[in-house]
């Protein structure tokens, strides 16, 4: 359905006036750029969910965004069904739709809910003005929400049935695609629970496919077909879900799995990855992980591993692949 062939994002922060000066005078100023998403590969699949995991700031709710279509790429292409977003219609673009980690931010506070849900089908010719009623009760009622509600503004509900909202609305434009940047992340644990059932039936119902973006690898484990796992901008492994969780490849995987609680090991005492992810301004050459991968060797640090097959379906970016 997605098919992503080297996509990368860049923001740039120009120097102002001031720092051009200094610049001229001798400082040692530069444009800065933030390396954001960095020559991803990846594909997904027509019904599958895949969960995108790894740590915050490593850029996953960049990459989400712009296979939504909400930013644009800076290098690479992104193909829905063979075309490029970037050339799609309207409508087909309206196929895509994304719920926020935020269900307080993500609604507009001044718009009632029977407004924020049934505006976008309204605009696309969607429902005809006399029926948007009944079509926004329909969404609500989907969603688990009681359609009396709908006269209600977004502070009259809980952080569950905003995210509800969110949901509502995204399935009001008929998309087969959703993008879920961390939808369950602000929420209750009980609450939750909910929403991702509510994920789960839904793509029974209406035969969807997701991006689920979470930094949760117990979520990612109930929920997911196929798990990549991200770091600093670049997705360094990738496989179905029980070979990520069974047997994971990549040193960061392996450190990242190493790190969930689990009952069996309660009397454990756990120790984060060491050292700090590096500043995306200024990334490692080679291997980004190199200077916190304790197999490092010395061609980690001056060559980037290609993201290979290790096992069928599985692939993974790491030099020890390569090792006899």
């Amino acid at each position: 359905m997605v098919q992503l062939d080297g996509v990368s994002r860049r923001f740039e922060r120009r120097l102002d006036l001031a720092g051009r000066l200094a610049r001229r005078l001798g400082a040692s100023l530069r444009d800065e750029v933030v390396h954001a998403v960095d020559g991803v590969d990846l594909a997904i699949r027509r019904g599958e969910v895949l969960g995108l995991v790894g740590e915050s700031g490593c850029g996953k709710s960049t990459l989400g965004r712009m296979v939504a279509g909400l930013l644009p790429v800076s290098g690479g292409t992104i193909r829905r069904e063979g075309r490029d977003i970037a050339t799609l219609g309207r409508r087909q673009r309206l196929r895509t739709q994304m719920i926020f980690q935020d269900p307080y931010a993500s609604l507009n506070p001044r718009l009632r809910v029977g407004q924020i849900v049934g505006e976008a089908p309204l605009v696309h010719g969607l429902v005809p003005r006399a029926g948007v009623e009944t079509y926004v009760e329909e969404q609500l009622r989907r969603a688990g929400l009681d359609p009396a509600l709908r006269r209600r503004f977004p502070h009259q509900f809980s952080g569950g049935q905003r995210q509800r909202i969110g949901i509502a609305r995204a399935l009001a434009v008929q998309p087969d695609f959703l993008v879920c940047d961390e939808a369950v992340a602000a929420l209750d644990v009980s609450i939750q629970a909910q929403i991702l059932n509510l994920f789960m039936r839904l793509r029974r119902e209406l035969d969807l496919t997701y991006l689920f973006i979470s930094h949760d690898l117990g979520v990612v484990e109930h929920l997911s077909d196929r798990v990549a796992i991200m770091y600093l901008g670049r997705v360094v492994e990738e496989a179905p879900v029980a070979a990520i969780f069974g047997r994971p490849n990549h040193p960061y995987t392996q450190a990242l799995l190493a790190q969930v609680p689990r009952i069996e090991a309660r009397r454990r005492a756990f120790a984060g990855i060491r050292g700090e992810l590096p500043s995306p301004l200024r990334p490692p050459p080679g291997c980004h992980f190199h200077p916190r991968c304790p197999h490092a060797l010395p061609r980690c640090a001056a060559e980037r591993p290609a993201l290979r097959e290790v096992a069928p379906g599985h692939r993974s970016a790491c030099h020890l692949n390569d090792s006899p």
